[in-house]
C-alpha cells in the first residue's frame, strides 16, 4: 500500500478556512518593511497566507487581521496595490509553485 503524502496546510486570513499550502497566495512583509504579495512563497520576511480571491483579501484587510498577522499598519495605498496584485495574479491562471 502506497503512502500518503501530508501536504502543508495554512489557514486564510480572511476567510479563516484551512487549505493546503499550495492553494493559497502569501503576502510578505519583507525585512525592509514593504508589504508586497509573493505567489513563489520562498520571498524572505513575516508572512500571511490568503486565498486567491480579491474578497479575501478584502476581509482580511476589513477585519485588520492581515495587518495584525504582519504586524504592521497597512496604509489605504498598500491595500489597494495589494488588491490589484491579487487580481493581476488571479488573471494570469495562478501559476504553480
Amino acid at each position: 500500500m502506497p503512502k500518503q503524502r501530508k501536504y502543508p496546510t495554512r489557514q486564510c486570513t480572511g476567510c479563516l478556512e484551512t487549505r493546503t499550502k499550495r492553494d493559497m497566495v502569501r503576502v510578505v512583509r519583507t525585512p525592509e518593511g514593504q508589504v508586497v504579495l509573493d505567489p513563489t512563497g520562498k520571498r524572505s520576511g513575516r508572512g500571511a497566507y490568503i486565498c486567491p480571491n480579491v474578497k479575501c483579501l478584502a476581509e482580511a484587510l476589513k477585519s485588520g487581521r492581515l495587518a495584525r498577522s504582519l504586524s504592521v499598519s497597512l496604509d489605504p495605498q498598500t491595500c489597494q496595490q495589494l488588491e490589484q496584485a491579487c487580481t493581476e495574479w488571479r488573471a494570469a491562471g495562478q501559476p504553480r509553485r
